[in-house]
């Protein structure tokens, strides 16, 4: 993916800002540029761009759990701040940008400055390249001198606590924000994924969804069809009896792990333990002998009363040559599960 190009910008040392990329900071620190710049800022302070890194990362890290990698410290910070400022997870991004911008707490305030050290005038060493005889101090020195006049005509100028962005370059960041922040997001997927290889789905992970998807589909045409035909299930983690009226649709591995609504993984629960699972983890020990069999016998009901249904084509991706409840193998399905939650687990998600 390139970026668009400028007859009278160096768009090439824009691009190679992203060479040798061994952390996340780059892509968030443009990425929170371009919003500010949209706002209509061209003259940003430092504070706000860090809290926008931080904001930006802030649902990947904690609701996702996925993995920034050893040398990257925004994750430790996501993970810090979370408990500094006791916020939840799904906090609005505007609230939470609001919070870190004016907290007080002297930690909060340094773990955000401590990506003032290196990523504001690291990503300016394609427009002043670094000569043999200079140290890292000299090299800092002089990449804030320099750019104060804009030399080169560099994306914008450093100073102690805020940046000033060229007006040589707003028209361009202005007009092409989508394009630039897309271009970052999916180097940040591919640069995630090389550290996230059993990750599935990264790429929708980046960003918080608007609206999560509802379940009224898979409860109304799936499990309905199972409750009319049973009358009653046996809830799978708690063994309560669950009523056609009286039941929760949940995600056996959790959605934010598996990041898809596909009915192989949902089933009925009790509504108040699905109140307090949150996104832990089912034992397969424990919990998958009895997850097997009611989606065996779920889906022997429903593709014998609507065997149109389009939600039984989900179960292609376990059985690619399912025709009938014979193919539904138990050792299949488990080699699909297990090692989903074994991931999920490395990753940081918990057991119940």
């Amino acid at each position: 993916m390139n970026l668009p190009f400028s007859d009278n910008l160096p768009i090439p040392k824009l691009a190679a800002s992203f060479a040798n990329t061994s952390a996340t900071y780059k892509f968030y620190w443009l990425i929170a540029i371009l919003e500010s710049v949209e706002n209509g800022n061209g003259i940003i302070k430092k504070r706000e761009l860090f809290s926008r890194m931080i904001s930006n990362a802030w649902y990947t890290v904690n609701y996702f759990k996925v993995s920034f990698g050893k040398q990257d410290l925004i994750q430790n910070a996501v993970q810090q701040l979370l408990q500094l400022e006791n916020l939840t997870i799904d906090i609005r991004k505007d609230m939470l940008l609001a919070i870190l911008e004016s907290a007080t707490n002297p930690k909060t305030k340094q773990i955000l400055y401590h990506f003032n050290k290196n990523v504001p005038h690291w990503f300016l060493s394609p427009w002043f390249p670094k000569t043999k005889n200079e140290n890292d101090v000299e090299y800092k020195k002089r990449i804030y001198s320099s750019s104060q006049n804009f030399e080169n005509n560099s994306l914008y100028a450093l100073y102690d606590d805020i940046i000033t962005i060229n007006p040589q370059w707003i028209p361009y960041l202005q007009s092409n924000a989508r394009i630039l922040k897309d271009f970052c997001y999916w180097n940040l997927a591919l640069f995630l994924q090389s550290r996230n290889p059993n990750v599935p789905d990264l790429a929708n992970k980046l960003i918080k969804p608007a609206v999560r998807g509802t379940l009224s589909s898979q409860r109304k045409n799936y499990w309905n069809i199972v409750f009319k035909e049973l009358g009653t299930v046996d809830c799978i983690f708690t063994n309560t009896k669950l009523s056609i009226d009286k039941f929760a649709i949940d995600h056996f591995v959790p959605h934010a792990f598996v990041s898809h609504d596909l009915i192989w993984n949902l089933i009925p629960i009790d509504r108040t333990f699905n109140s307090s699972k949150s996104d832990k983890l089912p034992s397969i020990d424990t919990h998958f002998d009895k997850f097997f069999e009611l989606q065996k016998s779920a889906y022997e009901i429903v593709s014998h009363q609507n065997p149109n249904s389009k939600l039984l084509q989900d179960y292609l991706t376990i059985f690619p040559a399912l025709n009938n409840i014979n193919d539904f193998d138990y050792s299949r399905y488990k080699e699909c599960i297990q090692p989903l939650v074994t991931i999920a687990h490395n990753n940081g998600f918990g057991y119940l």
